[in-house]
């Protein structure tokens, strides 16, 4: 973190998380490594006893070996904009948390901004949604889904290998530092899936991985799309810069 900080590993999340996103880029590794062997044993396991308890099962004991960690992309982080009673432009949708964009947080988020969020937006969703409910008509009288034509699967792997493949797309791609040809790259890869897998959704019997995928696809493309018009970086979407 020295030569991309002054501050080291104390610089703002944002900062740490591109020169992780950096360093991996350079060596071609899945990971780096965050090392905790030096810190007080009795103190750390005070102070986090879950992250302790979750590497102690995966097999690493902090004090012995290093943490291989990776920074993970919030890709919606502050994306619907909302009033003060959480409501979004969509009528009778309400959006809470990181999903939302209430003027609470930025770039460097804090926990505590995550709590107000999730804590005060969501009670207030809760009581004007109470309210509203009783003056909402429902559609009655929906057709059953009709499954014609449809068959079961026959290999399952062509779903968890899309899947696989979707993750990889956004993660790479459309992660913490974003580019152009990137973005371009990721759209092209996400539109052969999309046609591979709609043909399947037309082919075989709804399931919930199926429409899990379609639904990813969905999402992935939506955020390469407008990420693809902002040329500007802001909070999250930070585009690299031409040299």
């Amino acid at each position: 973190m020295g030569r991309y900080d002054s501050r080291g590993s104390l610089a703002p999340r944002d900062i740490v998380a591109r020169a992780i996103d950096n360093e991996m880029k350079i060596s071609g590794e899945d990971f780096v490594y965050l090392d905790c062997r030096h810190l007080d044993r009795k103190g750390f396991i005070e102070h986090f006893p879950n992250i302790y308890t979750k590497c102690i099962n995966m097999g690493i004991d902090p004090f012995i070996k290093m943490i291989p960690v990776i920074p993970a992309q919030h890709y919606l982080c502050g994306g619907i904009i909302i009033n003060e009673h959480a409501q979004s432009t969509i009528n009778q949708l309400y959006a809470v948390g990181e999903c939302a964009c209430s003027g609470l947080h930025g770039a460097n988020r804090l926990a505590s901004n995550s709590l107000l969020e999730a804590v005060v937006f969501a009670h207030r969703a809760y009581k004007h949604a109470v309210n509203a409910i009783d003056k909402i008509n429902f559609k009655e009288n929906i057709p059953s889904w009709d499954a014609e034509g449809t068959e079961h699967p026959e290999e399952m792997i062509l779903i968890t290998q899309s899947k696989k493949e979707v993750q990889q797309i956004m993660s790479n791609y459309v992660g913490i530092v974003r580019s152009e040809l990137r973005l371009k790259r990721a759209f092209d890869r996400l539109e052969i899936l999309y046609n591979e897998n709609e043909a399947l959704y037309d082919q075989t019997i709804i399931s919930q991985n199926l429409c899990e995928l379609r639904n990813l696809i969905c999402v992935g493309y939506l955020i390469i799309k407008h990420a693809m018009r902002r040329k500007e970086s802001v909070g999250l979407h930070y585009m690299a810069k031409k040299f």
